[in-house]
């Protein structure tokens, strides 16, 4: 991902960085836009849509992968919030009640986070847009988390 993120748009459109953003993206997201670039024409601008392709593939994985981030993040503050409230209640938690409680509030947090799918999708792209001019915080986050 980071060797992706550093290319140039020159090397961009070789076809070894083309393979590996087409292993990292949505399947059928990446269907709709070969065949968009299968209907320009051969010369320049063939090369230039390519180029665009490619930048709009790793767009496309940034933002896939900032989702799964912050929809990582909303479940896992769904799930803190209710232990913390059940343990400060009855004041201690045993394993079986444990293991219980963590597959129902996994559910329960995957029905929440698609209930609040398009605000959540629009928080993403809102700081996709915020971290292009910080690369090592966009970097850091990518990387690490």
């Amino acid at each position: 991902m980071e060797e992706l993120e550093t290319a140039s748009s020159k090397d961009l459109s070789e076809v070894r960085y083309a393979r590996k953003i087409l292993q990292l993206s949505d399947l059928k997201y990446t269907q709709n836009i070969l065949y968009e670039l299968e209907s320009v024409p051969s010369g320049a601008d063939r090369i230039i849509e390519k180029r665009a392709v490619i930048k709009a593939l790793l767009l496309s994985i940034w933002l896939q992968r900032l989702y799964f981030i912050i929809r990582s993040a909303l479940m896992s503050i769904l799930a803190v919030v209710v232990t913390f409230f059940y343990v400060s209640f009855f004041g201690q938690i045993g394993v079986v009640l444990a293991v219980f409680m963590g597959v129902l509030i996994f559910f329960i947090g995957l029905i929440v986070t698609r209930l609040f799918d398009s605000q959540t999708v629009q928080v993403t792209k809102y700081i996709v847009r915020r971290l292009a001019g910080h690369k090592k915080l966009r970097d850091f986050i990518m990387c690490y988390l």
